[in-house]
């Protein structure tokens, strides 16, 4: 088997973290996570080329020193790092963050559900859908990274 690559997640809160991870653990998805506080310590993790890349990242906008929207507009800027997917998971239902997210070419939006279960599916859902998706090289990404499918079970 393929060494798994990290998932970034970038969280503040730290029960949300840990939320997380959980959820992770439930689906048999055993890509290690990285986990930044905010979207500076993200930068500072993604642009420190001895860290290898994620395979993908997992975002919260309302955080302090850099939100989400700062940091999706220096990544998404970055020839090296703007093609890895962002998914951002995150309490706002503002259309404008909805509506700057996509603009700076998110993979999806999901707003946290309140209840553990819910947020189990939302995870195995963006598991499956990217386990289907073919990415610019040719390559699917459970080819290239394990996540989602080589660190996950059904």
């Amino acid at each position: 088997m393929q060494k798994l690559k990290p998932i970034l997640l970038v969280e503040d809160d730290l029960v949300d973290a840990m939320t997380f991870k959980r959820a992770l653990g439930d689906l048999h998805i055993k890509n290690p996570v990285i986990h930044a506080l905010n979207g500076e310590e993200a930068l500072e993790y993604l642009q420190d080329e001895s860290n290898e890349l994620p395979c993908f990242i997992f975002l919260d906008l309302n955080m302090p020193r850099m939100n989400g929207i700062e940091f999706l507009q220096i990544e998404k800027a970055d020839p090296r790092l703007k093609r890895i997917p962002v998914v951002v998971l995150t309490t706002s239902d503002n259309e404008k963050d909805v509506l700057d997210s996509f603009e700076l070419s998110v993979a999806g939006y999901m707003l946290k559900p309140a209840d553990y279960s819910t947020f189990v599916d939302a995870i195995r859902t963006v598991n499956l859908y990217w386990n289907m998706s073919k990415l610019p090289n040719g390559e699917t990404e459970h080819e290239e990274s394990g996540f989602p499918a080589q660190g996950a079970a059904d």
